[in-house]
């Protein structure tokens, strides 16, 4: 098996023009020939904008507010991503293929690249406030159970449970250390990263690459 900085750090690959993971194209077959069902419930967002958040949402309404039954096991165990394929470490395809239904599915692919399978089956695809989810999903808790899922779906909760804040995750696929999965889930946090000139040269690069697009996104509290 290669050591970890090649795993890790080898260039991106194109499928159809979108960058992935070298090792997501080499096994992309894997990920399009993905046979999702009807009662399969699709997760898709955007890297890093509160997957997380909305995966625990979604897994505490399935389970019906019980956070016990929520932390028995990992968050990318109970709701696996589907198209993260890393030689030795992890197979989503193959972590689907084992659980029984309804099976939650998380993914990070445009919707250009989704299986086939999702379109022809009609598979869900939920947004974000939990009142939403659950008109989606066309459930009806009882408010003591959505009071539930409010507080232990809180960033201050997630941020200190470890089945959801991927810290069960070994240290050479995810060092915590050098920056941890959940950060301070605020808006606005860039500002104390990016330099002046980095800023400026990101949104010259921005609109450029966006020209046309309508597309826009928050980045102020």
């Amino acid at each position: 098996m290669e050591n970890n900085e090649n795993i890790y750090r080898r260039k991106l690959e194109m499928v159809r023009g979108i960058p992935l993971f070298w090792s997501i194209v080499e096994e992309w077959a894997q990920v399009e020939s993905f046979q999702a069902r009807p009662d399969y419930l699709l997760i898709s967002t955007y890297p890093k904008s509160g997957t997380a958040w909305i995966s625990e949402i979604v897994d505490m309404i399935y389970k019906n507010g019980d956070a016990e039954k929520c932390k028995q096991d990992a968050i990318y165990v109970r709701i696996p991503f589907m198209e993260l394929i890393i030689p030795g470490f992890s197979n989503g395809v193959a972590q689907l293929a084992e659980l029984p239904s309804p099976r939650l599915v998380k993914t990070h692919l445009p919707v250009q690249l989704l299986p086939d399978s999702f379109w022809e089956n009609n598979c869900k695809d939920p947004k974000r406030e939990i009142q939403k989810v659950l008109q989606f999903l066309g459930k009806d808790l009882k408010e003591d159970v959505v009071n539930k899922i409010l507080h232990h779906t809180s960033f201050q909760e997630m941020q200190k449970n470890p089945t959801a804040n991927y810290k069960m995750v070994s240290k050479a696929q995810m060092d915590h250390s050098v920056s941890p999965f959940m950060k301070k889930g605020i808006a606005g946090d860039w500002k104390n990263h990016f330099t002046v000139a980095q800023n400026e040269a990101f949104d010259s690069d921005y609109k450029e690459k966006m020209k046309g697009s309508t597309l826009e996104f928050r980045t102020e509290i």
